[in-house]
């Protein structure tokens, strides 16, 4: 064999090698660089998982303050029920006594109210059997002078406490002399009555009564 030719045989050999030594070499390089990607996307995970993690602690924290919050609300609620209870059973107590009450003057109303229209009725009865005398004759002397008898105020069956207004509109405020509690107290509207008296006027300082069978009455306001 020539020397030129081994030599030959050896440079290809040694070119082969080199080229299989540069695949090889390009192949581990090609792994590495995937191995450091994926190592990469792994601490990436890594990261984000771990910042899960502490949000997921702060959520958890909080909702540990959160509910001891809601128990102390809970107890805080729960002690003023306790001391609710009572009070609303108190005003429940008040406020069917207060119906209980209004019941009752309601009924008081409508029995005076009653008495009222007997008394307006045995009055026109009175009116109609007592018959007026006949005329007297006419008469050609001078007729005298008369004079009419001054008309004697009436005391009415009531004390006059005051006027209220109540929206927009004023009553007069009565009480029987027989009262002896606030219940008793009556506001009169104009028109309305007490026993025979029925309320016309309510002037500034004064009232005016019709009463049966008699002028109109006035009452002076305290």
């Amino acid at each position: 064999m020539k020397a030129s030719t081994f030599q030959t045989l050896i440079v290809g050999g040694l070119c082969l090698a080199v080229a299989g030594l540069s695949g090889g070499l390009y192949n581990q390089a090609q792994s590495m660089t995937k191995l450091q990607d994926s190592s990469i996307q792994h601490q990436q995970t890594l990261d984000t998982l771990q910042r899960d993690s502490n949000a997921l602690k702060d959520t958890q924290e909080k909702l540990h303050y959160a509910v001891k919050d809601l128990r102390q609300m809970v107890d805080t609620g729960e002690q003023q029920a306790s001391v609710l209870d009572p009070m609303l059973d108190q005003w429940a107590q008040e406020i069917q006594e207060l119906r209980d009450g209004l019941a009752t003057r309601a009924t008081e109303a409508d029995m005076t109210a009653l008495r009222a229209r007997l008394e307006q009725v045995e009055q026109k009865l009175l009116d109609l059997s007592s018959k007026p005398s006949p005329p007297a004759p006419p008469s050609t002397a001078k007729p005298k002078n008369t004079v009419l008898p001054k008309s004697v105020p009436l005391s009415p069956p009531f004390s006059v406490s005051g006027v209220e207004s109540r929206g927009g509109e004023r009553f007069l405020a009565v009480t029987p002399h027989d009262s002896r509690t606030l219940a008793d107290v009556r506001l009169l509207h104009s028109g309305e009555q007490i026993s025979t008296w029925r309320l016309k006027a309510l002037e500034p300082t004064s009232v005016i009564f019709a009463v049966s069978g008699h002028p109109d009455q006035t009452v002076q306001v305290p």
